[in-house]
């Protein structure tokens, strides 16, 4: 790809890079080499965003058979010296899901940018979220619905695609020159792909905008802690013997013992205290930490900042790990009177106005949704 933008007939469309994009962008230079730009935490975040946002305009281009003259997702990744290298395609209705964008040498060297700067990634694989239109609606929503359910999206066509094309970038540039990213659906897909590979020893830079967080199934494992809370409590003022087995009996108003076992086994739910908790580190804990960015405008991101009560001042975020290993980090914005689809956005993340607090708390979400990290082995490799 030239390092010049594409031509674009379309320069009042509300997508246009000039139009929407970010504003006072530092472009990359010789400079670069000696104080690297991506070492900036906002840089770098703006800039993923807009990838991202290249995977939504892949998607409309298509949709609305835009040519080379019109076209409007190459102008959010060429500024950045990086270039397309494959669309992630749902071979059910032809639609764009995801991208994986590369380095572009030959346009750094156009300007004087002979070496890729440090903290630039090899290669992004960029996943959009849901599209509201006809073409890719229904496919989008199956997947959304799948999240809601089951809280997992293994069972997607598109999460196998992506866990492909992730293992196949990670093979090809290494793991540590690899970065995975999405917005609303497409983070949901980013955070349980990673969190795959990290089970199995291979560790990405994660970057998750919006991702989901209201399912039926966090609802159901919500209500599963507090009523093991109430029979904690229960047991605590009920007279009880020991079984043959060990197991403690609790006596009812006619006499009868019945065992606690049934109960307990229906609502118990893993702790992050277990033994497999010491060998943390060992199996991804310290190694794998996506960044989350969460709206608390947006119901559907905001529950990943629901905390356990404790807080702690330090200078890295310490999510739902009992041994003080780093397990995710979490960017929040507040804003009030913001309406959802602001709120939910993905433009806010690459706005120059954009005020993001680094949240020091415990998150029960994330700590649930990275609970296998803890508990997984080694041998566990890419066998998902």
């Amino acid at each position: 790809m030239a390092n010049q933008l594409v031509p674009n007939e379309s320069l009042s469309h509300p997508y246009a890079f000039h139009v929407s994009g970010p504003r006072k962008l530092t472009s990359l230079n010789w400079r670069d080499l000696i104080i690297s730009t991506w070492k900036d935490p906002n840089y770098k975040r703006t800039v993923i965003a807009c990838f991202i946002q290249a995977v939504y305009l892949l998607e409309l281009d298509r949709q609305e058979n835009r040519t080379q003259g019109n076209v409007l997702a190459p102008n959010w990744w060429i500024p950045f010296k990086y270039k397309l290298k494959q669309t992630l395609i749902d071979e059910r209705d032809g639609s764009v899901f995801g991208a994986i964008l590369e380095w572009d040498r030959s346009a750094a060297l156009a300007d004087l940018i002979p070496i890729r700067p440090s903290g630039a990634p090899r290669a992004v694989l960029a996943l959009r979220g849901t599209l509201l239109k006809s073409p890719t609606m229904r496919r989008d929503i199956e997947d959304d619905l799948r999240f809601v359910a089951w809280e997992s999206l293994k069972g997607s066509v598109r999460f196998k695609v992506v866990l492909q094309a992730l293992k196949s970038i990670c093979e090809k540039y290494g793991s540590s020159n690899v970065c995975i990213a999405g917005h609303s659906l497409g983070a949901g897909f980013a955070l349980q792909v990673g969190k795959a590979l990290a089970e199995g020893g291979v560790y990405v830079e994660a970057h998750l905008f919006n991702p989901p967080s209201v399912s039926v199934a966090t609802s159901l494992k919500i209500i599963g802690e507090k009523a093991e809370f109430v029979w904690t409590r229960l047991k605590s003022m009920l007279p009880y013997s020991t079984s043959s087995s060990g197991e403690p009996q609790v006596s009812n108003d006619n006499g009868d013992k019945t065992s606690s076992v049934g109960l307990k086994s229906w609502i118990r739910m893993p702790r992050l205290s277990s033994p497999g908790l010491k060998d943390a580190a060992s199996v991804g804990v310290a190694k794998w930490v996506p960044h989350l960015y969460v709206n608390n405008g947006d119901y559907i991101c905001c529950s990943y900042n629901d905390g356990d009560g404790t807080r702690e001042k330090v200078d890295k975020v310490n999510m739902g790990s009992k041994n003080g290993q780093i397990v995710a980090k979490l960017f929040v914005v507040s804003k009030e009177k913001q309406k959802f689809l602001e709120a939910h956005g993905l433009e806010q993340w690459w706005s120059s106005d954009a005020e993001l607090q680094q949240v020091i708390h415990n998150s029960k979400l994330i700590s649930r949704q990275l609970r296998s990290l803890y508990t997984a082995t080694p041998s566990q490799v890419l066998t998902h």
